[in-house]
């Protein structure tokens, strides 16, 4: 299984390298990223950033930092919820605490059954103080609801997961919610806050990232190599129908 991921790798790799669609671009790209981590996190709000971003770090000098208040891993497992005692769950090492984390240019927020955690106090601190020396945020699934308690989307448009929807618009009353939205980008003022749906949600809304950041070329091309069918309408939402059990 080794060498084969390796041979993957190194196949995918080359395709990158040789697509010519990845020219060098003019004027500023971001170069940092630093990812947010706190216990009971979506898996996928954090591995689906950093699909792309390996993608990317093949074409452009990037780095990504990890944060969270230590240097502990940190659990995907939630504080209560595991009724049958499973241990299906795995963890992810910090690179830095909040404490000792560089400026980034990118800070993305993930969600998860751990966003509606009442003690993430050193998050919300961390968030409120880096936001602002950001270029760009980047919210995933209920990671929007971390951002507003955080105090930084009053005022902003956002949106969120469907499936939860009553529960993490409740954290932000000064946000504008937005029910039908694959994603939100606010531009109204700066950093930039952009915010995903649901969990996967999130692809779409890294990938017009990248088109915005870099090309159209790379987001399609990196779609492509992770077949993976864009959705390039943020208005575009088939899990809007249905909010908490409720029509939207």
């Amino acid at each position: 299984m080794g060498v084969l991921k390796v041979l993957c790798t190194c196949a995918l790799t080359f395709c990158l390298l040789a697509n010519p669609s990845f020219a060098s671009l003019n004027g500023a790209i971001p170069k940092k990223f630093g990812i947010v981590m706190f216990r009971a996190f979506d898996t996928t709000d954090i591995t689906a950033p950093l699909e792309i971003l390996n993608f990317i770090g093949l074409l452009y000098n990037t780095e990504v930092v990890l944060l969270s208040d230590t240097l502990e891993p940190v659990s995907t497992q939630p504080l209560t919820m595991n009724p049958k005692n499973s241990s299906v769950w795995t963890t992810f090492t910090p690179t830095h605490t909040f404490d000792t984390a560089p400026e980034v240019d990118v800070l993305i927020v993930p969600g998860g059954p751990g966003a509606r955690n009442p003690n993430m106090t050193a998050v919300w601190n961390y968030i409120a103080k880096a936001a602002p020396k950001t270029k760009h945020v980047l919210t995933i699934c209920t990671g929007s609801g971390v951002a507003a308690k955080a105090g930084i989307m009053d005022g902003r448009k956002a949106t969120t997961n469907k499936a939860a929807w009553k529960e993490i618009t409740a954290y932000g009353p000064n946000t504008e919610w937005i029910p039908k939205a694959r994603w939100v980008e606010d531009e109204s003022a700066e950093p930039p806050i952009w915010s995903s749906s649901g969990v996967t949600s999130g692809f779409d809304m890294l990938l017009q990232f990248v088109e915005k950041k870099y090309s159209l070329q790379n987001a399609t091309y990196m779609a492509n190599l992770i077949e993976h069918v864009r959705i390039t309408d943020p208005s575009n939402d088939p899990f809007a129908v249905n909010i908490n059990g409720t029509a939207a």
